[in-house]
């Protein structure tokens, strides 16, 4: 049987997660939500001390989320089991930071879609199809990826696309895809697509502002082209 500290061996009024419960993630400090993410402590110390004295060597918190897992497990009292359950603490964080950012962002331009995407898709190996989804202020409010593979009709159908655009209750999508070849170009599947999905979204009210084709170092905007 294990002899380290559980944090339910605490006092009532240090125990993070009941102190959470009453009053929220936000009246604990960070030792105390690392605490929890820890769960136990050593036979010499509990988890909220071994999080203290984690925070400590790291030298703040923005160090620790720079940590690996093997610089973590260099510390005493934080194996592997415990090293991971961090690491998953604090990507969880960065992807949630991530969504929120970009959810905030607002299209002005072929530029803007371009931006938003671009790190997202540069490096894959085959084609994404995504759907940015906007608001009436052309804020993005979501965005999906829809099919992944060679693009044709049979792949991308307006079906898909403007079933996820009502569920989400847009104003209006932008579509994009990427090139792994690096050649932003669009093929006549490209532009075939693009405009059955116009046309689809006339039909429903929830119009399609551009479809944008994201290569290496280049994109390009089929509405900028008059092929949209």
């Amino acid at each position: 049987m294990s002899t380290a500290m559980m944090l339910r061996e605490l006092p009532a009024g240090e125990r993070p997660r009941e102190r959470m419960l009453a009053s929220g993630e936000q009246a604990l400090a960070n030792a105390e939500l690392l605490a929890i993410l820890i769960r136990t402590g050593t036979q010499s110390e509990s988890a909220i001390a071994l999080a203290q004295r984690l925070l400590r060597e790291a030298e703040g918190l923005h160090n620790l989320v720079d940590m690996s897992v093997e610089q973590l497990t260099a510390i005493k009292g934080i194996g592997t089991a415990k090293a991971l359950q961090i690491k998953a603490g604090i990507e969880l964080g960065k992807r949630l930071a991530r969504t929120a950012k970009k959810n905030a962002f607002r299209i002005h331009s072929p530029q803007d879609v371009a931006d938003y995407i671009k790190e997202d898709v540069r490096y894959l190996c085959n084609e994404h199809f995504i759907c940015l989804y906007l608001n009436t202020k052309n804020g993005v409010i979501g965005h999906e990826t829809l099919s992944v593979g060679s693009l044709n009709a049979s792949i991308v159908h307006p079906r898909e696309v403007f079933r996820a655009a009502m569920k989400r209750a847009c104003a209006s999508i932008i579509c994009v895809h990427n090139h792994p070849s690096g050649d932003p170009t669009p093929s006549p599947e490209d532009i075939q697509i693009t405009r059955r999905l116009a046309e689809a979204g006339q039909i429903v009210g929830i119009e399609l502002l551009d479809h944008v084709i994201v290569g290496d170092q280049d994109f390009i905007s089929l509405k900028e082209q008059g092929l949209l």
